[in-house]
């Protein structure tokens, strides 16, 4: 098959992406739920790999619950800077929110080192502490998500959303299938596949649906 050049201008790009998304999607036979289109499709176009149209997962109403924290101040939790670094950061901040990661912490290496853990699960040991409502974006660290289910089921924390998206091969579908067991609202990319850019992509789609100036 011959590729053909295609000129579109800079900011025509991601338009044309979606569009093509879109056609990729229909020839596949796949029709998604309107609600949860705009995730999918953007995670689609972090990775250019459309079996996330199959596996992404989604408690009911996950992004309408995601939505509605984040307008009452709810502020993220991830387990990695590169996370952090790849969450647009202006739609949180009209709503006074903020994008928190701990990982470079002193008293979370030293929390690690003492428990024989990732710092990742470290990570959320330390967000119980804190007295905001919190959505968690996990890309990387199974022991992150793991911890996470462990605070749940104490009672230590209720997260508003756990965007539950690592990727690897130890324990990534042991973790992912214990955020499923929970009674909290959810995003869970089934099986090994996920990433940082993939949890950073959800989290945009998220915000991206509540900033009514976006593509003015």
């Amino acid at each position: 098959m011959k590729i053909k050049y295609e000129h579109v201008l800079p900011m025509e790009i991601e338009k044309r992406s979606f569009e093509i998304i879109s056609e990729e999607l229909v020839r596949r036979g796949i029709r998604l739920n309107p609600e949860l289109e705009p995730v999918i499709k953007r995670v689609i176009h972090t990775t250019a790999d459309f079996e996330y149209a199959e596996t992404l997962t989604f408690s009911p109403d996950a992004v309408g619950h995601a939505m509605q924290a984040i307008r009452d101040g709810a502020c993220i939790v991830t387990d990695t800077r590169m996370v952090m670094s790849g969450i647009n950061k202006n739609t949180l901040e009209k709503y006074g929110s903020r994008v928190y990661n701990f990982i470079s912490d002193e008293d979370v290496a030293e929390s690690a080192k003492k428990n024989q853990t990732t710092r990742s699960a470290a990570c959320m040991d330390k967000a119980a502490g804190l007295n905001v409502p919190l959505i968690f974006a996990v890309g990387n660290a199974p022991t992150a998500l793991i911890r996470l289910y462990e605070l749940i089921q104490e009672g230590r924390i209720c997260p508003k959303l756990v965007i539950g998206v690592p990727v690897g091969f130890v324990n990534v579908e042991y973790a992912k299938e214990l955020i499923l067991k929970t009674d909290v609202p959810y995003i869970v990319a089934c099986g090994r596949k996920g990433g940082s850019n993939v949890a950073a992509a959800i989290c945009n789609a998220i915000l991206y649906r509540m900033d009514e100036t976006r593509g003015r």
